[in-house]
């Protein structure tokens, strides 16, 4: 298995971990005045993010292990949140299918950001509901903020400036 494949099969196990425990030892946060979210929004959007890379280094079956191994793990926490996750998740891998892998050949980032949108709102609603939080507009706008916004949005965009330099700076003008 190649270095690429293991950081990121890696990543997206170690968020959904990360995203479960801040969610199970924080619960809700307030993001701004009349804003909340779960403690591991930003986490659950950058395993969103994360699946994709996933999806394209090692394939579906991987992101299936990368869920799964993610339950295992957040059950020492939390059974009910292990649970709650793995059905959002596996939801909103189920939706990435249908959207991310036929958009992948016109483009990643176009790609990613309309397999986010749909995943990360799949996600926050059977999460929010299995995990016994309020389903309330102020808590799933938090949610979209912090997995649309702030996991996607801004890395898809700081990756597409980076691309864009280097298209644009001579090779020779890279290394010195």
């Amino acid at each position: 298995m190649r270095a690429r494949t293991i950081a990121a099969v890696t990543a997206y196990t170690a968020s959904i971990t990360a995203a479960n425990w801040l969610t199970a030892h924080y619960g809700l946060i307030t993001l701004a005045p009349g804003v909340t979210a779960t403690a591991g929004t930003l986490a659950a959007g950058v395993a969103l993010l994360a699946r994709d890379l996933v999806q394209d280094t090692a394939g579906r079956t991987w992101v299936l292990a990368g869920i799964t191994a993610g339950a295992a793990l957040t059950w020492a926490t939390s059974p009910a949140l292990a649970l709650a996750s793995s059905a959002a998740f596996l939801v909103a891998e189920l939706a990435d299918m249908g959207v991310y892998t036929p958009l992948r050949d016109r483009g990643w980032a176009r790609a990613v950001l309309a397999s986010n949108i749909v995943g990360g709102v799949l996600d926050t609603l059977i999460f929010l509901w299995l995990a016994g939080f309020p389903i309330v507009a102020a808590t799933v706008t938090g949610q979209l903020v912090g997995k649309i916004v702030w996991a996607t949005l801004l890395p898809v965009a700081a990756v597409t400036t980076v691309r864009r330099w280097r298209r644009a700076v001579p090779r020779h003008a890279v290394g010195t």
